[in-house]
């Protein structure tokens, strides 16, 4: 990840709502208590860079001295719209584990199974209680907003960017797994779509976009701010689809090669299909569940395809645009800056 300062009052406030969503779950019941801690534990060790980019951008905005707990406000709602995705994300993939540890499908299937549950009736506990974990956040996200101290001009503003982000992301999620479970691979600009969809908005375009509404920012910068960060989300989600298939383990933060062994339809494997080599990448990646050594084959049919030197050129591509965006005399200087160093940090990532 991006390394970015931490927002020790963002972090307040995502604690506070961390605490009232215990505090509401306490009297509920003891499953619900439950899931009221199963929900504090999921937001917690991530980078929580989304929210340092909103106050990095409202920061880079501001004028003047004034009061910025509406910007930690903000910036704590695209935390927890984060963790919701995360969780939402988990049911869809059926995952049961989230950083070497049970995420909550994965602790509702063992408190499933604690109370005699099957292995069916476990996982129906499991992907219920993490679907319910994800709706909660996605409330407190918008609760957030909706309580932050500033006018109701801004406010507007602000839900009008979280509501796109949550639209857009839902819909890239839905073309992914479309995508997936197809019997041909999809068209490579449906791919690059999906991928954009899935988090260049709620990650990068939106955050950046909030922080800016909070500090006046001109309807030109926002303008700049929202083709700059929504390039940069597509080359974040790019290099991490590099990362997915060539990166280490330790980059990848799982077993290298997570992407191939799940036959994932990533643009890379968009960009192999319209080479020469795709019958040879189609039978390479079909046998790549199997093991350490198919996997590696496919990473070698990947490479001799050309569609991982594509696919840097065009992470490249778009890095220098976004370098070029930040000239733009609409933004102020610190803006500027921030983007070359979003942009500088995504390409330091690339593997």
């Amino acid at each position: 990840m991006i390394a970015m300062p931490a927002d020790s009052a963002a972090d307040t406030m995502i604690d506070g709502s961390l605490a009232r969503i215990r505090a509401r779950a306490a009297p509920l019941g003891p499953g619900f208590a439950a899931l009221g801690d199963a929900i504090s534990r999921a937001a917690r060790g991530g980078k929580r860079f989304r929210p340092a980019l909103v106050t990095a951008s409202f920061e880079a905005f501001r004028t003047e001295e004034g009061d910025s707990a509406a910007a930690s406000s903000v910036a704590a709602a695209f935390e927890l719209l984060h963790t919701a995705f995360v969780i939402h994300d988990d049911v869809i993939d059926h995952d049961t584990i989230r950083r070497g540890v049970p995420n909550v499908a994965g602790e509702f299937r063992q408190r499933g199974r604690s109370t005699g549950a099957d292995a069916t009736g476990a996982a129906l506990l499991g992907d219920a209680a993490a679907i319910l974990a994800g709706d909660l956040l996605l409330h407190e996200a918008f609760r957030l907003v909706a309580m932050a101290d500033t006018d109701e001009a801004r406010r507007e503003r602000l839900f009008a960017l979280l509501d796109d982000a949550v639209f857009v992301s839902a819909a890239g999620e839905l073309a992914d797994v479309e995508n997936s479970v197809a019997a041909d691979c999809a068209p490579r600009e449906q791919i690059f779509e999906a991928a954009f969809n899935k988090t260049a908005v709620y990650s990068f375009r939106a955050p950046l976009q909030a922080g800016a509404v909070l500090a006046d920012a001109s309807p030109a910068a926002l303008h700049v701010l929202g083709h700059a960060g929504g390039g940069l989300g597509l080359a974040f989600q790019l290099t991490d689809d590099l990362i997915g298939t060539f990166g280490t383990a330790g980059q990848a933060g799982r077993d290298g090669g997570g992407d191939l062994r799940e036959a994932k339809r990533t643009p890379l494997v968009a960009l192999a299909q319209d080479s020469g080599a795709a019958v040879r990448v189609d039978e390479a990646l079909a046998h790549a569940h199997t093991g350490s050594v198919a996997v590696q084959r496919a990473r070698t049919a990947l490479e001799e395809s050309g569609a991982r030197t594509r696919l840097r050129e065009i992470i490249t591509e778009t890095l220098d645009d976004v370098r070029r965006s930040s000239d733009d005399t609409a933004l102020t200087p610190a803006a500027a800056v921030l983007l070359r160093t979003l942009a500088d940090g995504i390409e330091a990532r690339i593997p």
